[in-house]
């Protein structure tokens, strides 16, 4: 029998081919019925397709999408699933209790991507990379830092070229007119140090500007706090100074005569090296070095380029220790402020010392507080503001005397008995 059907090819009353395979089966033939209601509401049967197994691959299955109805009259296809699958950017989230088909569309978070239609999971960037707006694909990090073409570097840089532009011009007014006794009083050499010390704060803020490196990171904090240091020495070594030379009056008091010279060198030498064996020891042991900062990519989607101190404690002993030195200068300056002189520098260097101590006390939380490159601009601002306010304090008033009232630079002026 196998033998005869291999053999039957016909076709029947309804016009449908019949035959048999190898196997003796028969080869499918089947009509795709869709049901639909018609006006009256009565159901009615319409063939929208069909599939022919004798038909050749690819086109053995035929529908007309066009002249199907679907549940509820609509011709579009209906969704299968109780939730939408969730466009790229986001990940699917399974409500608890429910079929698998529910789930919630949740963002990916900050440096995380999903480029796919649906997916489960969102992907890490990698590092140096961080997601776009749409959290659909990875690119590079903008690496932010103080440069000097933007509008605040120069605003800075400006501000410390003035800063040396005038720390000049006052250091060649003082050897122009170094013969006079207001620039010979408290030992013109210390004078001279100052103004160079307060030169090198001014210039080591440049240090702070630019992208962070091996070399600038390590001379950052150690420049700025032996400039100061040197500077607060010189500051000190004149207060105490104007303080002997008033207690020189008294007939019993030697102690001008036993402070001269080598042992003004030698207390701003004492005074300084602390600070620089605290800086040498902190670049040896645990020295600063540059970083690529990503905490702040979340908030502002840039990678900050910053120095790391791998021994925090070393920055906060290099500013304990120009407080106390500062600290020091305007007590014994505060003590000496009422002297009977007609320029009293003890007077100017303690209005230059509670500048000093308001700005760095006002730096300290605002520099905790500063995100990124912001922290290295405030500490900037407070090298300046200290600077100008030292220069301009103990300075200025001198080189308004020297320039506008000579008569009063004359060793009877300096005791306030010159006629008025």
């Amino acid at each position: 029998l196998l033998y005869h059907l291999r053999k039957e090819n016909f076709t029947n009353q309804f016009q449908e081919r019949v035959y048999f395979d190898t196997n003796g089966e028969p080869v499918p033939l089947y009509d795709i019925i869709n049901w639909q209601k018609d006006n009256e509401g009565k159901i009615r049967f319409v063939k929208v397709g069909g599939y022919d197994g004798s038909a050749p691959l690819g086109q053995q299955l035929r529908i007309n999408d066009t002249t199907i109805v679907w549940t509820g009259g609509q011709s579009q296809v209906p969704v299968s699933q109780c939730s939408a699958p969730c466009p790229p950017g986001s990940r699917q989230a399974r409500r608890p209790g429910k079929p698998q088909c529910c789930f919630d569309c949740l963002p990916c978070a900050e440096g995380e991507i999903s480029n796919q239609t649906g997916s489960t999971e969102c992907i890490k960037c990698s590092e140096s990379y961080w997601s776009d707006k749409h959290k659909v694909k990875c690119v590079a990090g903008v690496e932010e830092f103080l440069s000097f073409s933007e509008t605040m570097g120069i605003i800075l840089v400006v501000l410390i070229l003035l800063g040396v532009i005038l720390t000049i011009i006052i250091t060649v007014i003082f050897h122009r007119f170094r013969t006079t006794p207001i620039v010979k009083a408290n030992n013109s050499e210390i004078s001279f140090l100052l103004l160079l010390s307060i030169k090198l704060c001014f210039l080591c803020s440049l240090v702070f500007i630019g992208q962070p490196s091996v070399w600038t990171c390590m001379l950052r904090q150690s420049v700025f706090g032996i400039s100061f240091v040197i500077c607060l020495s010189c500051l000190l070594v004149k207060t105490v100074v104007v303080l002997l030379a008033f207690r020189a009056n008294i007939p019993s008091s030697r102690g001008l005569k036993l402070f001269g010279p080598s042992q003004q060198r030698t207390m701003i030498f004492c005074t300084t090296t602390p600070q620089i064996c605290l800086c040498v020891g902190w670049l040896l042991g645990a020295p600063p070095f540059p970083v690529r900062n990503p905490t702040y990519q979340a908030s502002y989607g840039k990678i900050v380029l910053e120095c790391k101190e791998p021994w925090p404690l070393g920055f906060y002993l290099l500013l304990s220790y120009i407080g106390l030195l500062a600290f020091v200068c305007l007590l014994l300056a505060f003590l000496g402020r009422k002297l009977p002189d007609t320029f009293n520098e003890a007077k100017f260097i303690t209005f230059s010392m509670l500048i000093f101590w308001a700005v760095w006390i006002c730096f300290i939380p605002a520099y905790v507080s500063s995100p990124g490159k912001f922290s290295v601009t405030v500490e900037i601002f407070a090298i300046l503001a200290s600077s100008f306010g030292l220069l301009l304090c103990i300075f200025v008033p001198k080189c308004y005397i020297i320039l506008l009232h000579p008569e009063r630079n004359i060793r009877k002026g300096m005791t306030g008995k010159y006629n008025r």
